[in-house]
């Protein structure tokens, strides 16, 4: 980044205008650049990546105050892929130089990460040529998720500014698009942070239907929170063991390439056998 440059940031979420880990971040990240806030205007968790042809596109420009500071954001009507795409599109007068996609309230590990929003705008933004950094903080209980005023984002917004600084000062890998960062609920400044990989086909929380007794009823999930010390076989490099069990920051390095990395020839000679 050259020195007459300033750096340009897209700040989004998935938690909505309003939510505290967005403004926390905000707040910590502008003093690295020009930070423009824009998110959806309800929660929309757990969608993914998803651009549902139902969502309206609507921006409404508003006011928003914290931590004695007035913001200016943008509420769009979408998901947090289709906040991006309409950040791009229509509300910045030129590409950023990355996408902040968080904090998230709650960690997004494992298989997890493919209903995420939150890691969704930032392979969004990549796929669209832009470095995304996916910001979660990791909750104690699960109520959190739901009721978050009593989480305290400012080691996680520390770490945020750490590691967007480092997106926009040095160039990714060749095979990094995205990295997706989650900060243990117990961190301090001087937490620890590690290289991990995705914990494969573990589902951090697994979410079994209720049962109803008329499929008239209104389905509801109830969530249960796995722990990653009680999986037998996860690798302790992995996403999951190093936030749950070795209380580190835990660094995943994602590629839009969902390629399985295999040698062509071991599936040619599957289909030779048929």
């Amino acid at each position: 980044m050259s020195k007459q440059h300033t750096p340009r940031i897209l700040l989004v979420n998935d938690d909505g205008l309003d939510s505290i880990g967005l403004w926390a971040a905000a707040q910590t990240l502008k003093d690295l650049g020009e930070v423009t806030v824009v998110a959806p205007s309800r929660q929309q968790s757990g969608v993914g990546r998803s651009c549902p042809t139902i969502s309206t596109g609507r921006i409404e420009e508003r006011e928003c105050a914290f931590d004695h500071s007035v913001w200016k954001g943008y509420a769009v009507d979408g998901t947090p892929a289709q906040v991006v795409q309409h950040a791009l599109l229509e509300i910045l007068p030129e590409p950023p130089d990355l996408v902040v996609s968080g904090i998230n309230i709650g960690e997004n590990v494992g298989d997890n990460i493919g209903l995420s929003g939150t890691v969704g705008a930032a392979l969004e933004a990549a796929s669209l040529g832009i470095a995304g950094l996916a910001m979660s903080l990791e909750v104690q209980h699960l109520r959190q998720l739901h009721d978050p005023n009593d989480l305290d984002f400012s080691i996680a917004a520390q770490f945020a500014r750490m590691f967007a600084e480092m997106m926009l000062s040095r160039k990714m890998p060749a095979d990094v698009d995205v990295l997706k960062v989650d900060v243990p609920h117990d961190a301090a400044v001087d937490t620890p942070w590690q290289i991990t990989r995705l914990a494969a086909r573990y589902h951090h929380f697994d979410a079994p239907l209720k049962p109803r007794s008329d499929w008239n009823q209104k389905a509801e999930t109830i969530f249960h929170r796995l722990d990653a010390s009680q999986q037998p076989g996860l690798p302790d490099d992995s996403d999951a063991y190093v936030l749950q069990v070795h209380r580190k920051v835990s660094v995943t390095p994602l590629t839009l390439d969902f390629s399985s990395r295999i040698d062509v020839n071991d599936l040619e000679s599957l289909s030779a056998e048929i």
